[in-house]
């Protein structure tokens, strides 16, 4: 059977949203956020061997277990401790990740991806070699630095999401570098070693919940697609 790890990064301690609690415990529909998104991956590749591991603060691993407890919420995963940086999230999670098949590094607050996207992006790995999402920007782009600013051309610009796939050594391998402040995501990492990028087409609703407006345009796509 083929082998997938799934880190969700659960780090944030929900600064830009000003609630009380971080956004990826925020209620969406009837459940809190990360519930959702866990869920989509146990859904996706239930044909698999696959596990999830959820990297947190570790000042929330109870509260997350009394929501658990609460929800009744029974998807198995592991919890790994959140670091400063996304990077050193990653790089936690990965201590926990098995050696073989591939890994998917996903941002927790990204409930909304379809689980046939998840099914293709998969597949596209496999393939590949490995596989990070992107959609295009509607909106013209400008390039800002040292106080001046000029027109890029926006077809030729990718707007990055997750999750991303990578094989299980070579990513692990990758995360055994010192951070540095341009590792804002797992490609980055990756393809510092060397390695290409292979991009895929992503989803329009596979939106990252950072903001008040994310969560209305959230619930807006959840209760259309009835779930």
């Amino acid at each position: 059977m083929d082998k997938l790890t799934a880190i969700i990064v659960a780090g944030g301690v929900g600064k830009r949203m000003g609630r009380s609690v971080p956004k990826q415990f925020l209620l969406l529909g009837d459940r809190p956020i990360l519930m959702h998104t866990i869920e989509k991956f146990a859904m996706a590749y239930d044909h698999i061997d696959l596990d999830i591991i959820v990297v947190m603060h570790p000042d929330y691993h109870d509260y997350w277990k009394d929501l658990i407890h609460h929800y009744n919420f029974n998807i198995p995963h592991t919890l790994a401790d959140g670091g400063k940086e996304r990077f050193f999230s990653v790089r936690n999670g990965l201590k926990r990740a098995s050696q073989h098949g591939l890994i998917a590094v996903h941002d927790g607050v990204r409930p909304l991806i379809s689980t046939d996207f998840l099914q293709k992006i998969y597949e596209e790995a496999i393939e590949y070699g490995n596989a990070v999402p992107y959609i295009r920007p509607k909106n013209s782009v400008r390039i800002e630095e040292n106080g001046h600013n000029h027109a890029i051309d926006r077809n030729t610009v990718r707007l990055i999401q997750t999750p991303q796939l990578f094989p299980a050594a070579e990513l692990k391998q990758a995360y055994k570098q010192e951070y540095k402040s341009h590792f804002t995501d797992d490609a980055t990492v990756y393809e510092s070693l060397g390695q290409s990028i292979h991009l895929i087409e992503g989803e329009e609703q596979n939106i990252k919940i950072t903001t008040e407006t994310d969560l209305y345009l959230a619930e807006i796509i959840l209760s259309k697609a009835g779930q």
